[in-house]
């Protein structure tokens, strides 16, 4: 009997992250519950659920006088974010390797071999394929307890960032070999290399949004 409001909270979430994440709100923007919701097609209560959740996530924080605001991301949450990303994604590498059902991933390896050969791509459909492609590797891990720590966190350090537009299109085409790597190695059962090639892949994402993030303090952007 409680099904359609769950299922509606959850929509006004997904539709609140979208919102995040397409940079449309600011750190220094306060949520209005009303706002969201005409904005997003939703009742109040559904909105409460969505904000009330990403505030447990930490998304978002809550002020007695300012408000809810999108929660600003220092570097020293930067670094603790993806050391958690090493020990997680890592090990769902490995356990991916050992037992899951790496076959399933074939799909992924025709899009990033079509990705390598031609000089021209969608940077923001690549970057998708990328999202999925962690996200599939969680999955095969097998692992229920990864897969529920995983999406939090991996929300809590893309939001501040975006959905990322401003990567060259070497770092972009640099990205998707990476991925084909690590594929590689588990369709292979290569668990420690694959473990290896993910905190590889990983350890260059840190190095780019530590730049990102350092150059937004230095110039207040």
């Amino acid at each position: 009997m409680n099904e359609a409001p769950k299922r509606e909270s959850e929509s006004a979430y997904e539709k609140l992250v979208e919102l995040l994440l397409d940079g449309t709100i600011t750190e220094n923007q306060a949520l209005s519950e009303r706002n969201l919701s005409e904005r997003l097609g939703f009742g109040r209560t559904p909105i409460r659920e969505a904000v009330r959740d990403l505030v447990r996530e930490g998304v978002l924080e809550s002020h007695p006088t300012r408000g809810t605001l999108l929660r600003p991301l220092t570097l020293s949450d930067l670094h603790d974010l993806y050391e958690l990303r090493f020990a997680i994604e890592g090990m769902a590498a490995s356990l991916a390797a050992q037992r899951g059902p790496v076959e399933e991933l074939a799909p992924f390896e025709e899009a990033f071999e079509r990705t390598l050969e031609h000089s021209d791509f969608d940077v923001l459909r690549v970057h998708d394929h990328g999202v999925e492609f962690h996200k599939e590797v969680m999955r095969l891990s097998g692992n229920k307890r990864l897969i529920e720590m995983y999406a939090p966190f991996r929300l809590r350090f893309r939001i501040p960032f975006g959905i990322v537009r401003n990567r060259t299109p070497e770092r972009v085409r640099a990205s998707v070999r990476e991925h084909l790597e690590i594929l590689q190695a588990l369709m292979q059962r290569d668990a420690d290399l694959a473990r290896q090639l993910m905190c590889d892949h990983l350890k260059v994402g840190l190095e780019f949004r530590t730049e990102m993030l350092l150059h937004r303090q230095r110039y207040g952007i």
